[in-house]
């Protein structure tokens, strides 16, 4: 059973990017945030802010309440159109990570 994580846990080191592109990440990050082999995780880049990867799952539970008709309360500021648009992205992301898991 996986301890559950302090709040106030971190952890910082570095990754080397390897040939392919592709970066390990660290064991003690995984146990963090019980990632395991298969998951899905979204890879989010900004220029200006940086990268970050985050669960499929909390992406999914995003496009599944746009998509119930409260894109407003999550997103104010955007166009009920914007708001569609970004949840059938995500919900594409998954379709294409179910796929590669199947491959």
């Amino acid at each position: 059973m996986k301890k559950k994580p302090n709040q106030n846990e971190r952890y910082m080191g570095s990754v080397k990017v390897g040939p392919k592109g592709q970066i390990v990440i660290p064991k003690e990050v995984r146990d963090m945030f019980d990632i395991n082999p298969g998951d899905t995780l979204l890879l989010l880049a900004d220029v200006h802010k940086g990268i970050a990867i985050e669960r499929y799952g909390v992406f999914a539970k995003i496009a599944d309440a746009i998509f119930a008709g409260k894109a407003k309360e999550i997103y104010p500021e955007q166009t009920e159109e914007d708001s569609r648009t970004f949840a059938a992205a995500i919900q594409q992301l998954g379709e294409e990570g179910d796929q590669s898991e199947r491959d």
